[in-house]
């Protein structure tokens, strides 16, 4: 089913609105929460209170990219339970992802900080613009989606280093345009 005819059930309060949703982009939703949780069964959970998040917002949002709508509301999802449990351990993957992308960005302690988000956010759409294809959906896959460096691999048919080179090139490349733009000293 087309993804307006999935909104248009929402919009109806169709409870086949949820199921069609979960067929069609459900695996993507749980890859990408486990990608983060690293937990089969929290990333379950987080799958289906994102569907209950689309659910009480789609009326009266009109998301204009469904998968996209849904992905934001799981990773966020996925991200505060990960907090919640990262009290007591790490999620190796999430955590080197995080910590590869750690001098690119400010820390948002301040005020200002959290004013100069947005900013930030406008800042990396227009770097991801001018990247090349490939590596803007290597980069996106990897701290977007959580993907591991071999899943990246095997996902483009070449080897990790390769991805890993790619990857290291773009940060400093994003660093650079980030202090370029006055987002980062």
């Amino acid at each position: 089913m087309d993804d307006g005819k999935i909104i248009e059930l929402f919009f109806e309060r169709s409870e086949q609105a949820i199921e069609e949703l979960s067929g069609k982009y459900g695996p993507l939703c749980l890859r990408l929460a486990e990608n983060i949780l690293g937990n089969g069964s929290d990333a379950e959970e987080c799958v289906n209170d994102a569907y209950l998040g689309v659910w009480n917002s789609v009326p009266p949002a009109r998301p204009d990219s469904l998968p996209g709508y849904v992905s934001r509301i799981v990773r966020n999802l996925a991200v505060k339970r990960y907090r919640s449990n990262s009290a007591a351990k790490r999620n190796r993957s999430y955590d080197s992802s995080l910590d590869e992308l750690g001098d690119c960005f400010p820390s948002g302690d301040s005020v200002e900080d959290e004013i100069g988000a947005s900013e930030l956010s406008r800042a990396l759409d227009r770097f991801l613009g001018g990247l090349d294809r490939r590596s803007r959906i290597i980069f996106v896959r990897r701290y977007w989606h959580s993907d591991s460096v071999g899943d990246i691999a095997a996902m483009f048919r070449t080897g990790k280093h390769n991805v890993s080179v790619i990857l290291s090139r773009t940060r400093r490349k994003l660093k650079k345009y980030l202090k370029e733009e006055g987002v980062l000293q």
